[in-house]
């Protein structure tokens, strides 16, 4: 007698230690992937880092913890003592930028006086969403890794960094020291024109044409020969690249979003190397 055997499977969980490093240009998707990633193989929400995240922990940490806040000063110049118009402190696109903002900033953070310092500017570059330094970046990267013994184990997601060859040597570094291994680096591809569609169907203010050709530009100068690095220093099986665009349409003809974005995740936990029988599970993320 033939017997059927369903098998089901009600929670997917992943073990080890390292980071899963994801990177694409703007509009591929990095941040819906990352939440579908943890969401399928049970990593908690916290252990996703985004840029924005990123920054956001560090004001938050420095601000609730002294003694982090004089290690980000004094270890990593982001300091509450040094005025951002210190030019010996400071680049001078660094002075210029911030001399643009100094009146908002002095209300914004409600400051008693004129002076203004590194870590205002921080925060509030954060809280505007206003680009900060490369620089600046990468030291908040290693201050934040270093001062966050809870990501040394355990896996976690680095979304959207790095970004420049420098900034990925940076990195290495970094992980090297605190002994974080790179599980994959998933490199997610979309075309221009698919980024102008996505990017442009989000409706935000700074989503102009010409911000996504220069967008797409710096993608091409800087990031792609960033991965290049990666590849050559960890190695070709180590950098997997990932179609991001693979569009599912519902019966009226409209892109299933939900279901595209199951699509890409099926192919990410491909390259991750989960059993095959599990991608043939009906996704539910």
């Amino acid at each position: 007698m033939k017997k059927n055997i369903k098998i089901t499977v009600e929670k997917v969980r992943v073990d080890g230690n390292g980071v899963i490093i994801l990177t694409g240009p703007s509009g591929c998707g990095k941040g819906e992937i990352a939440k579908a990633l943890c969401k399928f193989l049970s990593i908690p929400k916290i252990r996703h880092l985004s840029m924005g995240d990123i920054l956001r922990k560090t004001v938050i940490k420095a601000k609730e913890d002294e003694k982090f806040m004089i290690t980000l000063g004094q270890k990593y110049n982001i300091s509450k003592d040094v005025s951002i118009s210190d030019i010996q402190k400071n680049g001078h696109g660094v002075m210029k930028k911030a001399e643009n903002y100094h009146n908002d900033i002095i209300s914004f953070l409600d400051l008693a006086n004129n002076f203004v310092s590194q870590f205002d500017w921080l925060e509030f570059c954060v809280a505007n969403g206003l680009l900060i330094p490369d620089e600046w970046t990468e030291r908040i990267i290693d201050a934040l890794l270093e001062s966050s013994p809870e990501l040394h184990k355990g896996i976690f997601i680095l979304d959207g960094y790095p970004r420049t060859v420098n900034a990925g040597q940076e990195l290495l570094k970094t992980l090297n020291k605190l002994n974080i291994p790179i599980i994959k680096v998933l490199h997610l591809f979309i075309t221009k024109e698919q980024m102008k569609v996505r990017v442009l169907s989000r409706g935000r203010i700074d989503d102009t044409q010409k911000s996504l050709e220069s967008r797409y530009q710096f993608y091409i100068e800087k990031v792609q020969p960033c991965i290049d690095y990666l590849k050559d220093y960890l190695g070709s099986t180590m950098i997997s690249l990932v179609d991001a665009h693979q569009p599912i349409y519902d019966e009226s003809g409209q892109t299933n979003i939900d279901a595209s974005i199951n699509q890409v995740v099926i192919s990410v936990m491909q390259v991750l190397g989960l059993p095959k029988f599990l991608m043939d599970l009906e996704p539910t993320i």
